[in-house]
């Protein structure tokens, strides 16, 4: 299980996007969300998150997550990007 060793970023602030900024943490998962439906969608978004990085074994992170109503399949895709440049596999 590889953790993130560097600061890293994947997407765009384009409209129906979203730009993921993850870096490492000393303990847990911190997520930082800034988005146009967060008050519809902000559950969804953090689990989507959450379920990513756990899928990529990622158990120690911060990530800044800037959303302009990206689909949830971006959203993941962004964050699996996000944390392989940040495990330098880029």
């Amino acid at each position: 299980m590889a953790e993130i060793i560097c600061p890293a970023s994947a997407g765009t602030l384009e409209s129906s996007d979203v730009y993921v900024e993850i870096e490492p943490c000393a303990q847990g998962i911190e997520i930082s969300l800034e988005s146009v439906v967060k008050a519809q969608f902000g559950e969804a978004i953090e689990s989507a998150v959450r379920e990513t990085l756990a899928a990529c074994g990622v158990e120690r992170a911060k990530l800044t997550i800037s959303d302009r109503g990206a689909l949830d399949c971006v959203l993941r895709a962004r964050v699996e990007t996000a944390v392989a440049r940040g495990r330098g596999q880029d």
